[in-house]
C-alpha cells in the first residue's frame, strides 16, 4: 500500500486557532457540537462561521448517512476516489475505511489507494471510479458516456445522482480542508478527537443500511 494513502487513522492540525469552549459564542459552540465530528479541529475551525458549518453538516448527513438509495459503501467509494485524486490523505483515510466497512472489499480498496484511480476493477466499481474521477478533476469532464457506463452496470438515475453528490461534495471538501491545515500521524494531543471519530464511525456502521 502507498505510504501516503492509507486506511490507517490520520490526525488534522489547523493553521489558525479553532473555536473552543472558552473562545466560541453559543452559536459557534452549538454548530461544532452538532457536526459530524465535534472534537475535530477542522470542524471547530469551520465553526468560526456557524451558519456555514451548519449547512455543511446538513448536506454531509443528507448525502452519506442512513437513507434509501445507493448503498452506503458505494457512496463512500466515490468520496474515496475524489479524496485520493485530490491528494487529501485524511479524507482518503476516513472514506476508504468506510468503503471497507460497508463493502467488505478491503483488497480492492487497498489497491485503489496504492495504485490510483486507474487500478483494475470490476465493471461496477470501474464505472463509479471513472465518474467520480471525472467530476473531481473538472465537472465538465463528467459526460454522457459516464452516465451510459453507470446505467450499463445497473445504476438507476437516482443512484447516479447519489454518486454525483458523493464525489462532488468531497471534491469540494478536500480542497477546503487542505487550504486550512494539514494531516499528520496521530499524536497524544489527537486522542480525544480520534476517540470521538471512532464512536461516530461505529454508530454509523450500526445504523446505516
Amino acid at each position: 500500500m502507498s505510504a501516503h494513502f492509507t486506511t490507517a487513522e490520520r490526525a488534522w492540525h489547523a493553521w489558525i486557532e479553532p473555536v473552543g469552549p472558552e473562545t466560541g459564542s453559543p452559536e459557534q459552540i452549538a454548530a461544532y457540537e452538532s457536526s459530524v465530528w465535534p472534537d475535530s479541529p477542522y470542524f471547530r475551525l469551520l465553526a468560526w462561521h456557524p451558519a456555514a458549518l451548519e449547512a455543511r453538516t446538513a448536506l454531509d448527513r443528507a448525502i452519506f448517512l442512513a437513507r434509501p438509495g445507493l448503498p452506503r459503501g458505494e457512496r463512500e467509494l466515490a468520496a474515496t476516489v475524489a479524496s485520493r485524486l485530490n491528494g487529501c490523505d485524511l479524507c482518503t483515510s476516513v472514506h476508504s475505511r468506510f468503503t471497507v466497512t460497508f463493502t467488505k472489499r478491503e483488497e480492492d480498496v487497498d489497491r485503489l489507494l496504492a495504485e490510483g484511480v486507474d487500478v483494475e476493477l470490476d465493471k461496477r466499481w470501474r464505472a463509479i471510479v471513472d465518474a467520480a474521477a471525472a467530476l473531481t478533476a473538472s465537472p465538465p469532464r463528467f459526460a454522457a458516456h459516464h452516465v451510459t457506463a453507470l446505467e450499463a452496470v445497473g445504476f438507476s438515475r437516482s443512484d447516479i445522482q447519489d454518486i454525483v453528490e458523493s464525489a462532488s461534495f468531497f471534491a469540494w471538501a478536500n480542497r477546503l480542508m487542505m487550504s486550512m491545515g494539514e494531516s499528520a500521524p496521530p499524536g497524544e494531543e489527537d486522542a480525544e478527537a480520534l476517540a470521538n471519530q471512532r464512536a461516530a464511525d461505529a454508530l454509523a456502521a450500526r445504523t446505516d443500511t
